[in-house]
């Protein structure tokens, strides 16, 4: 049985990506922050501590890595803890990672498509120049740039992906928030910028990506992770407001309001599926309507 190492497997993604590489029957462990509750085949360990990531990658010896821990909030106030957890805490694993005797098949680094910042083209393939507009793009960028020193030595995979989200998603990001306001029933929701458009993609379809892209392993290459669909924050509060069956009221409050924010983001999977094959995507509106109805119970 193979053995796949996820960092920040407590996270939201990391629990959709375990329960997809044990059903592929992998055996799955990884890394947490917290060492409460600790359960087997957690290891706590922050990654910007080179001795304990040495010490877990020495243990698990992973025959195939997925590396999720990060700062990802794009609002996190602590701009230094971004780059030493976005780029020493990935640069520390990579060198454990090399210093295996057999080192793993596939190791598959998360990036984000905030790189692009706002691009001028539509949709943003992998080749579009980078134009990162905060702390947290510019910071996965380096990652990006750092890790490729690392790719002679390592079967790197890089993916960019966009927005995605899903049952259990922290509720300060976007989408978990509108839902969590129509399912109290709020008459009132306050947002920061309205003239937004996001790729939004379903949590399961990203872990499944996930899973398709170690199994092939194309070494050296960087994947956009997207629906290829751009969906208005309008929109995106119509959708709810036909599965909560009322709309609701919204304000703007100016402390929400981002000064450098990415107007639209919408990328190409063309490469992504010519690699991995036809997504299966699962519309918006069906995770959007998992998330209240689940949320309701």
């Amino acid at each position: 049985m193979p053995t796949a190492l996820i960092t920040g497997l407590r996270g939201f993604t990391g629990n959709y990506l375990a329960a997809e590489l044990e059903a592929a029957g992998y055996r799955v462990c990884g890394t947490v922050y917290d060492a409460a509750a600790e359960r087997p085949g957690e290891f706590v360990a922050d990654l910007c501590d080179r001795g304990a990531v040495q010490k877990v990658v020495a243990e698990v010896r992973p025959d195939v890595v997925v590396h999720l821990a990060a700062i990802s909030f794009v609002a996190h106030g602590d701009a230094e803890a971004i780059y030493r957890t976005n780029v020493v805490g990935t640069r520390n694993l990579l060198q454990a990672l090399a210093e295996l005797d057999a080192p793993p098949r596939a190791v598959l680094l998360a990036s984000s498509a905030n790189v692009y910042g706002n691009a001028p083209v539509d949709p943003i393939l992998e080749s579009t120049p980078p134009g990162p507009a905060n702390d947290y793009a510019v910071s996965k960028l380096a990652m990006e740039y750092m890790a490729r020193l690392w790719m002679e030595r390592l079967p790197i995979v890089l993916v960019r992906p966009f927005n995605y989200t899903g049952l259990g998603q922290a509720p300060h990001f976007l989408l978990p928030k509108i839902v969590d306001h129509f399912r109290r029933g709020a008459e009132e929701i306050e947002l920061g910028n309205l003239d937004v458009a996001r790729d939004f993609s379903d949590v399961r379809t990203v872990a499944a990506v996930y899973r398709r892209l170690i199994e092939r392993a194309p070494a050296g290459e960087t994947f956009n992770v997207c629906s290829g669909k751009a969906v208005s924050l309008e929109e995106v509060l119509a959708l709810m407001a036909d599965i909560a069956g009322y709309r609701i009221r919204v304000r703007v409050n100016p402390a929400f309001v981002r000064e450098n924010e990415v107007k639209r983001l919408r990328g190409s999977n063309a490469k992504l599926v010519e690699t991995v094959g036809a997504l299966d995507a699962i519309p918006l509106e069906q995770t959007l309507r998992w998330m209240f109805e689940a949320d309701s119970t």
